[in-house]
């Protein structure tokens, strides 16, 4: 098959642009992305992989992370549950499911005893994606949990007992921006950390701490638990800052950061006012493709070679 010519004109409706210039060169990178992705058949895993998505520093894209990660994965043929386990339920919110005051949520599941199968909904956004939503309730589940027998291990033997039942390729586990009860639950029941990590001033800030807990954690309550994957976000290639965090990040962490970096999107801040991921909202969009990215290495990276 013959390739385009690099250099030759590029329509765009009744447009044409020079191929030289940046409008042109983004469009087709944009074609070309697009294009592998559809191209490409993602491995399933050969048994869960289950991620809880940590920062301990707000405002990194973790939530957004989760959402779209999620229904990246689902739109690729995999069955992904995700779990809401901050108070705000902002990811319910993206993911358009029920989680008004009283809905059977997350909730229940760690403060009542209630099974996964009795509060899960599945997500309009594509086959093959459900979600346990969180509500307003889970607020105070911290201090009710105090008291419980058992109280880091709830999250994780209801996941546990639903895995046995159900077959699910990917578990991803949004927590609140805090070491608290309900992101240790959160840890006890994943095998994997993902860390978002914004490329911005103060980027690695906190993180340190952060990776202290999960070892703390790994040590004493679940040997199991690895930071396998940090993704960063937020970036916005003009300018030099963005390339010196990303930089640093991977030098810092050589194996664990991936190839894909999300970049700095309104169609990715948009979408959840929609009711929807970025991948659903503006599936051609440099954020969509991004996150479609990020979901196909995260699925090559885990199987055995």
């Amino acid at each position: 098959m013959k390739q385009p010519d690099q250099d030759a004109p590029v329509e765009v409706g009744e447009a044409t642009f020079d191929a030289t210039t940046p409008l042109a060169r983004e469009i087709q990178d944009l074609a070309r992305r697009r294009q592998a992705i559809a191209s490409t058949t993602l491995p399933l895993p050969s048994q869960t992989r289950i991620f809880t998505i940590s920062n301990q520093k707000g405002g990194v894209g973790k939530t957004t992370t989760v959402v779209n990660l999620a229904a990246a994965l689902a739109k690729s043929g995999a069955r992904v549950l995700a779990i809401d386990l901050d108070p705000q339920g902002n990811a319910s919110t993206a993911l358009s499911v029920e989680h008004r005051e009283g809905t059977p949520s997350v909730y229940d599941v760690v403060v009542n005893d209630k099974e996964i199968e009795d509060v899960i909904q599945k997500s309009p956004e594509f086959d093959g994606l459900f979600v346990v939503p969180a509500t307003i309730d889970l607020a105070g589940a911290e201090i009710e949990l105090v008291s419980m027998v058992a109280r880091e291990q709830r999250l994780s033997r209801a996941l546990g007992r639903f895995l046995d039942e159900y077959d699910i390729d990917y578990v991803l586990i949004d927590c609140p921006p805090s070491l608290g009860l309900l992101t240790i639950n959160a840890f006890v029941a994943a095998t994997e950390v993902l860390i978002p990590i914004q490329c911005e001033y103060y980027a690695l800030e906190g993180l340190s701490q952060l990776l202290k807990n999960i070892q703390l954690i790994e040590r004493h309550l679940n040997p199991k638990l690895r930071v396998s994957t940090i993704l960063l976000t937020m970036y916005d290639s003009r300018t030099n800052l963005a390339h010196q965090v990303a930089d640093d990040v991977r030098e810092h962490f050589p194996d664990e950061v991936l190839d894909t970096i999300i970049p700095r999107s309104v169609r990715i801040s948009e979408a959840p006012s929609y009711g929807q991921s970025v991948i659903s909202y503006d599936a051609n969009s440099s954020g969509s493709l991004s996150y479609l990215e990020a979901a196909a290495e995260i699925a090559r990276r885990g199987v055995p070679r």
